[in-house]
Formats: structure tokens, C-alpha cells, sequence
């Protein structure tokens, strides 16, 4: 593990209840054989990154019984339904009371991403002051790196569904162009559960 690596946490938001694919949990959806949260911490942990916040909402004890996370600090948040807002500020309330210096923000619901694309997007980070994105031919994607200067100016801002959006808008971000070592695709909805192996 590199000094680098050390400082920063990962953190998966995946609390979600899958509305648009008729109610079930995106955690739960099965990627090669695994639940999809799983395969999220897997990645990261492929990655470099040692310790990894899971946020889990919709479903928390069916994803606690199906999927493997040992290791992982299990953050419930109570308010999921309000929106990926408030698992990433429940997320970043977890890392907070650690030493981490920063945090690595994946979503659950994209398989896509792999470790090659995580290991840019930590490349950048430069300590506390970090802001960092991947992109996908130059539009801003997942995963993205806050140092922990931004923590508590992201947890404002992050409301509904907008996650760090309107405070990523306000600042400078380093972008890290992934678009040739991963595809950015969400499962969201019915039709896109075919891209799952």
C-alpha cells in the first residue's frame, strides 16, 4: 500500500431502492455471480484502496446476508429515500470520524468501472485540498476523490438526488480521462440489465 493510498478511503454509495427497475435494490442485482455492492468493493480493493465505507439503505439486511463485505465500515443511512444526497453525506460523516484524507466515490450501480480507472482517478490525489474526477471523453463520471478540505462544503450542497453536483460546478476540478480503460454505463433502468454478466 502507498503512502497515498493510505489517505484515502472509498466509499460506496449504495443505498438505493431501484425504482425505475421495479423495486429491487441495485446492491442486490447479481454481476457475475455477486451482488453488485460486492463486486464495487472488490473493484476498489483491487484497486489499492484498503478500507472501504459501504452505504446501504434500501434492503440493508437482505444486502448485509447476500453480499460479502468484510472489512467494509457498513454505514446505514436511515434517510436513503431522500435521495443519493444523503447517503453521500451519511458516507462522508463515516469517514470523517476516521484519519482518512480524502475519499474515493464509486457508485454501486456501475460495472463498468473497473480497477484501472480507480487507480487514475487515486493518481491524483495531492492531499487534502484534492478535487478529482474521472471523465469519459471529457465529460465528468465516477469515481471522484474529495479531500477532506471539501467534505463539509459537499455534505451542504448535497441534496435530493444532486450528490456533489452543484459544489463540483462551484470549484476546480482535475478531470482524469478513464474513457479507454472503462465504460461509464448506469443500470438504471429494465433494459439496461442485460449489460450485467
Amino acid at each position: 500500500m502507498t503512502h497515498n493510498e493510505a489517505q484515502v478511503a472509498g466509499l460506496v454509495l449504495a443505498a438505493g431502492a431501484g425504482r425505475r427497475l421495479g423495486g429491487r435494490p441495485k446492491a442486490l442485482l447479481v454481476h457475475r455471480g455477486r451482488p453488485l455492492v460486492e463486486h464495487a468493493v472488490t473493484t476498489l480493493r483491487a484497486a489499492g484502496v484498503a478500507r472501504v465505507h459501504v452505504v446501504l439503505g434500501a434492503a440493508a439486511d437482505a444486502v448485509r446476508e447476500a453480499a460479502r463485505l468484510d472489512g467494509c465500515v457498513l454505514v446505514e443511512n436511515a434517510g436513503w429515500a431522500e435521495g443519493m444526497g444523503s447517503s453521500l453525506r451519511a458516507g462522508l460523516e463515516s469517514a470523517a470520524g476516521t484519519d482518512a484524507r480524502a475519499v474515493l466515490v464509486s457508485l454501486v450501480d456501475q460495472p463498468g468501472i473497473g480497477p484501472e480507472a480507480v487507480r487514475r482517478v487515486l493518481g491524483a490525489y495531492e492531499g487534502v485540498d484534492t478535487l478529482a474526477s474521472a471523465a469519459y471523453d471529457g465529460v465528468r463520471g465516477h469515481p471522484v476523490l474529495f479531500g477532506a478540505a471539501h467534505w463539509a462544503g459537499i455534505a451542504e450542497s448535497a441534496t435530493g438526488d444532486q450528490g456533489a453536483r452543484t459544489y463540483l460546478k462551484a470549484h476546480e476540478v482535475r478531470f482524469v480521462e478513464c474513457g479507454d480503460v472503462a465504460e461509464a454505463y448506469d443500470i438504471d433502468v429494465a433494459a439496461d440489465l442485460g449489460r450485467l454478466e
